[in-house]
């Protein structure tokens, strides 16, 4: 298990690191940093986990991560082609706090929750976010300002509904890397919840009240989300009936699933299906 604070390279010498990531797979667990995060997304699709948000992503999409702020992507295993983004994290203070920034500082701020930008709106700016993969000293410097300051006139959504300021214990991050292995690798059968409490070496009443309180919600109801996001992608991308999805995301009753469903995408999955699927 990778550690759940993550160290990254940076400090006097240098404040701000961008690259791009390529490999058959998002391998960095739930995780935090000190650094501030912002991440383009260019190929793969998966889940991804920001705050206490858990829901699908897709190629295309920015997201912007204040410091300390847990967050993971989860590619679907088996799917063609890499997983691939352009990330880039800077140190916090690094921008002097002026007036012609405040701008910038709102959009930091309200980042604490995780936000996602307007795939419209951004399309313009990718070019100058995949520069920053390439550039370097105070070219990167002008470049990240730059970039913020667009960003900041964006339309956007936050998406976790907690905020994350203060750092989480290691322990705490350690626990939920491994529920969320365990969800990743399971969500296709039954899962009890002693299986799962049994894995972080806590009863079933303290790995509720323990999950309840990183997450905001119950595992049940966590569980379940992750299910439909995973249903969604299969109603999206596979040619399986409705019936053969429900199954393979781990129900067992269809009508239960179609209950989940309206639950948290407000429509049944073929209606949503045909809505979607070709956009």
């Amino acid at each position: 298990m990778k550690p759940y604070l993550e160290p990254i390279p940076l400090g006097k010498e240098k404040t701000i690191l961008g690259f791009e990531y390529k490999a058959d797979n998002f391998e960095t667990p739930w995780h935090f940093h000190p650094q501030h995060e912002l991440t383009y997304i260019e190929e793969s699709v998966g889940t991804k986990f920001i705050g206490d948000f858990v829901g699908p992503y897709e190629p295309g999409e920015l997201v912007l991560v204040r410091s300390n702020l847990p967050h993971c992507w989860k590619n679907v295993q088996n799917e063609p082609g890499q997983s691939k983004s352009v990330v880039v994290q800077w140190n916090k203070g690094i921008f002097p706090k002026v007036p012609e920034l405040q701008l910038v500082f709102d959009l930091l701020r309200t980042a604490t929750k995780g936000i996602l930008f307007d795939r419209k709106e951004t399309e313009k700016l990718i070019p100058s976010i995949k520069n920053l993969a390439i550039l370097d000293g105070h070219e990167l410097y002008i470049q990240l300002l730059h970039l913020l300051s667009q960003l900041a006139k964006c339309s956007y959504q936050t998406l976790s509904e907690a905020s994350f300021i203060d750092d989480l214990p290691t322990e705490y991050g350690s626990r939920m890397s491994k529920v969320h292995e365990f969800i990743s690798d399971n969500f296709s059968r039954k899962i009890y919840l002693k299986e799962v409490a049994d894995k972080v070496n806590l009863s079933e009443q303290s790995f509720s009240r323990f999950f309840s309180k990183m997450m905001g919600r119950s595992f049940i109801t966590f569980l379940n989300e992750y299910r439909i996001n995973m249903a969604v992608r299969m109603l999206l991308d596979t040619d399986s009936s409705v019936a053969q999805i429900g199954y393979a995301c781990g129900y067992e009753s269809l009508p239960f699933f179609h209950k989940q469903f309206n639950k948290f995408k407000r429509c049944s999955p073929l209606v949503y299906q045909k809505k979607y699927r070709y956009n």
